[in-house]
């Protein structure tokens, strides 16, 4: 199983960017986490910019996404929403399809349970829009549980997407 890891912070030394990396190591077998890292390069959402053809950036993300079987977003909370440059993305997905039924988990690395919880709320309604299915939208606080709540993420959404084999 193919799993895109997206960070929704464009800094460097993120705390998302860092749960990602450890989602990349502790993914259970049969599992790989790649972790994508265009969203500084997208441009702002113009329908009029895919006249001839997507610019690169975009047509990247698009394959990038097509080319996954899931998705783990980890994104801080902006003004009690989803960060500009992540809903950027998002939108450029709209009409394209590749989010459609696919299965994502979003969480954020947060220092303490109760924080986070309206930008993911705002994620999954964003994500509502192109059809994507939410399997896991919680917080993970930092600390010296982070691994284990990572790895039982990445079990969700690999338990998740397993029932679309059964027949």
């Amino acid at each position: 199983m193919r799993v895109l890891g997206i960070c929704g912070s464009l800094q460097q030394k993120s705390g998302n960017l860092t749960l990602l990396q450890v989602a990349a190591e502790v993914a259970p077998e049969g599992m790989q986490v790649h972790l994508y890292d265009g969203l500084r390069e997208l441009p702002h959402f113009n329908p009029d910019l895919e006249q001839a053809a997507p610019p690169a950036a975009v047509a990247a993300l698009r394959a990038a996404i097509s080319s996954s079987d899931a998705l783990l977003i980890a994104t801080p909370e902006y003004g009690h929403s989803l960060p500009g440059a992540l809903k950027n993305a998002v939108d450029w997905l709209i009409g394209t399809g590749e989010l459609e039924r696919k299965w994502v988990a979003i969480t954020c690395a947060v220092p303490s349970v109760e924080r986070g919880r309206l930008g993911l709320k705002a994620l999954a309604d964003t994500l509502g829009a192109v059809s994507a299915r939410v399997a896991f939208a919680a917080p993970i606080v930092r600390g010296p549980t982070l691994e284990a709540e990572v790895a039982a993420v990445l079990r969700a959404l690999l338990a998740r997407s397993a029932e679309l084999s059964e027949p």
